[in-house]
């Protein structure tokens, strides 16, 4: 993929010139396996000798932080030094602090102009992103705006111009804003891809490049994350970093730990909406998330989950943004407790009380067994995922057990009293 006027070029406005830093040229640092390879090795394990502002340090404990994950022991002083840096981790590991840390510390909170702009692949990623810097940056007085697609356009502008000093976004949303003038890129000069494989596999990548290409600053520090390192994901690095700092959080040290794990053999496939409507006393103890493959598997089991007069919601992709929020702020308040969706949640929506994820359908995609059971065991917090398995299902099981190096046991009959 070669994009013209990328930052490699000389011609290129605000590009490194023939005399700037060592540009990063492609898979240097990378094994075959599409894993980057760190090339850093400074971990500082508190976040009291990270050197950050004392307004910012007082966010980071009062919202319940006390030691620092492993991504975030190594990524916040890179990035906080104004290092390009990759970051290789997996939902859950802590990855939406690190950036929101690493750009809190940089920006001038005296200046009412967007200095830092985060990309993200789905509205409530980017949703959740903004409450997170916002209760980051409380003590500061931190301006987060959120410019996603489905809201009212002239509210986003009215929103914009007013000023706010970071803005998070989808691609399509915040290319629009800046077209409109609404959103002005003078001043910013910290730039995150958040999830970059899921926006990629999205069909961003354009949009990616053209927001890109509207950054004013000279030496804007690009920071992205990402659980796998396919090729377009490195292609884009290519274009856009200079030599980056390359931090990998590796599979093993991941959100797997603390999580126990269990499958039920369900023979048929029509027998799974039995066997759910018998564990939903369990699944209604705490709250549960429970994963389809398809939009149109959700809609399906939550309408036969209200005929037999089980309290279910559902969201997905197909449903427009206000109800989306209204599902999500039930959820996140508790007064809904079983939800059942899509891979759309799957990556970055941490629930606090979720302790129990099930998988209706196993992922179709391995990579995001993760992101789908790490919603139930965010740093540390212990969850449980109960995989419901058919006959066809078996080879699929093999292959998830052995890529994440974990055994998936059958699940006992105390199930409830694990979470």
């Amino acid at each position: 993929m070669s994009f013209s006027g990328d930052r490699r070029n000389d011609e290129y406005e605000g590009g490194p010139g023939k005399n700037g830093p060592e540009v990063y040229d492609g898979p240097a640092g990378m094994n075959p396996d599409g894993v980057i390879e760190s090339n850093w090795n400074e971990v500082v394990d508190n976040f009291d000798n990270m050197k950050l502002k004392e307004e910012l340090l007082r966010g980071i404990y009062a919202y319940g932080f006390e030691k620092p994950s492993a991504i975030q022991q190594r990524a916040i002083l890179p990035c906080i030094q104004g290092h390009d840096v990759i970051a290789q981790a997996q939902s859950g590991t802590g990855k939406t602090a690190t950036f929101s840390i690493s750009i809190l510390q940089q920006i001038d909170t005296t200046l009412m102009e967007c200095q830092a702009l985060i990309l993200a692949p789905t509205r409530e990623l980017a949703q959740q992103i903004q409450k997170v810097v916002i209760a980051l940056g409380d003590f500061m007085k931190a301006n987060c705006h959120a410019c996603i697609g489905g809201t009212n356009v002239r509210e986003d502008i009215r929103r914009l111009e007013a000023g706010a000093h970071v803005v998070v976004g989808t691609p399509g949303r915040v290319y629009d804003m800046i077209s409109r003038g609404a959103l002005r890129t003078n001043f910013i000069k910290i730039f995150v891809l958040d999830e970059a494989d899921e926006m990629l596999s999205r069909g961003f990548t354009e949009q990616i490049h053209d927001v890109f290409k509207t950054l004013r600053c000279a030496d804007v520090q690009v920071i992205l994350l990402s659980a796998t390192m396919p090729d377009d994901v490195l292609n884009v690095s290519k274009c856009f970093m200079r030599n980056p700092v390359r931090i990998l959080v590796k599979k093993e040290e991941l959100t797997l730990e603390g999580i126990k794990q269990f499958f039920v053999n369900v023979e048929r496939e029509d027998w799974k909406l039995d066997t759910l409507c018998d564990l939903y006393d369990t699944l209604s103890i705490t709250q549960a998330v429970i994963f389809c493959n398809t939009r149109r598997k959700v809609d399906w089991l939550t309408e036969n989950m209200h005929h037999r007069d089980f309290t279910v919601s559902a969201m997905h992709g197909d449903m427009d943004q206000k109800e989306r929020d209204v599902i999500m702020r039930q959820f996140r308040t508790g007064s809904s407790r079983v939800l059942i969706t899509t891979d759309l949640l799957a990556r970055g929506i941490d629930v606090q009380q979720v302790s129990l994820v099930i998988n209706y359908d196993l992922p179709s995609n391995r990579e995001n067994y993760i992101h789908r059971i790490g919603r139930g065991g965010r740093f540390g917090r212990k969850g449980v995922a109960i995989n419901f398995v058919t006959a066809e299902d078996k080879r699929t099981l093999k292959d998830i057990e052995q890529f994440y190096n974990t055994v998936i046991e059958e699940m006992p009959k105390n199930v409830a009293d694990l979470i």
